[in-house]
């Protein structure tokens, strides 16, 4: 369970706040939902309180944690599927399991990818500049400066 001015990460909307938690009644039901709060865009989303692990909301990343990240982007490896179905659907399954490495690892394959051959323009805003925009922000957030931001960026790109 998160409190009220937590900091977390939606797997597909990035870091935020919890705002407030709310009950409201849908279907006959009553459900608890986080409102949470985007941290560039404002945006605001209820998240089910009873289903945050399974969207895959977490906790911001520590600094501690985040280093551990940015040292391990070099040696990741990434796989080259030819099929852009496939790579798409593959790709969209780690991104939304929120783990940051993963996330690394898609942003990563497809910068190679589309530096070699070009990606598709769903490829490209989906799968590869919006994930990689929400690293450099995971990493913002958790009180990095902005040099080790914009190394985490090229590391990424190599």
């Amino acid at each position: 369970m998160y409190g009220i001015g937590q900091r977390v990460v939606h797997p597909m909307h990035g870091a935020g706040v919890i705002e407030s938690v709310t009950e409201e009644l849908l279907y006959g039901a009553a459900r608890t939902y986080y409102v949470f709060r985007q941290a560039v865009s404002g945006l605001v989303l209820k998240l089910p309180t009873d289903n945050c692990e399974a969207i895959g909301v977490r906790l911001l990343y520590d600094p501690g944690e985040m280093d551990a990240v940015l040292s391990a982007i070099p040696s990741l490896t990434v796989e080259e599927e030819r099929n852009w179905n496939r790579r798409y659907r593959e790709n969209m399954a780690r991104l939304k399991s929120g783990d940051l490495t993963e996330v690394a690892r898609v942003v990563k394959s497809l910068m190679r990818r589309e530096a070699a051959r070009g990606l598709s323009t769903g490829e490209r805003k989906k799968c590869c500049t919006v994930p990689r925009r929400y690293c450099c922000r995971s990493w913002r957030w958790c009180g990095r400066s902005d040099t080790k931001r914009r190394s985490v960026c090229w590391l990424m790109a190599r």
